[in-house]
């Protein structure tokens, strides 16, 4: 076989493996994203509300015991850029659990944190999560195409 019919019958059979190849996702942070004024101050209001509501329901529920002072860090997405997919969403949280060696006046201290995975359905896209989670206590709200919210993910995770 000639070195040009050896290409060709190589060229042909990568040709099939490389149509049905899926594309390069490209995935980034949910403010990057962001395309208006209208998405920017739904994303941030909703974070600002996310964290709220941690903190209206932390002493009742999840901040008794050895740490009784979790704080919600962060919550952050990655969105699939040219289609708006949430590839994943984590709530981040930490606390510390503080003692006095009376021996000796040392702080002891033991840290914890968590990354709480929203319980998202597959596919849902972050303008749906925007307008699922606009409502003023979003931690209780449905989350798009499931009945499951982001407190029962909390309740999984903490």
């Amino acid at each position: 076989m000639s070195m040009a019919g050896a290409t060709a019958l190589s060229l042909l059979a990568a040709s099939p493996a490389s149509a049905t190849a899926e594309p390069a996702r490209d995935y980034i942070e949910a403010s990057s994203y962001l395309r208006s004024d209208a998405e920017f101050e739904a994303w941030y209001g909703l974070v600002h509300r996310l964290r709220r509501d941690f903190d209206d329901i932390c002493g009742d529920t999840f901040c008794e015991g050895d740490y009784s002072n979790i704080q919600s860090l962060s919550f952050r997405c990655s969105v699939e850029r040219s289609s708006g997919r949430i590839g994943q969403c984590l709530w981040l949280f930490a606390a510390s659990n503080e003692d006095i060696d009376p021996a000796t006046g040392r702080v002891n201290v033991q840290f914890q944190h968590w990354r709480c995975r929203a319980p998202l359905a597959s596919r849902t896209t972050m303008e749906a999560l925007l307008g699922a989670l606009a409502g003023d206590t979003p931690m209780r709200a449905p989350l798009p195409g499931t009945p499951r919210t982001l407190y029962d993910g909390l309740i999984d995770c903490l």
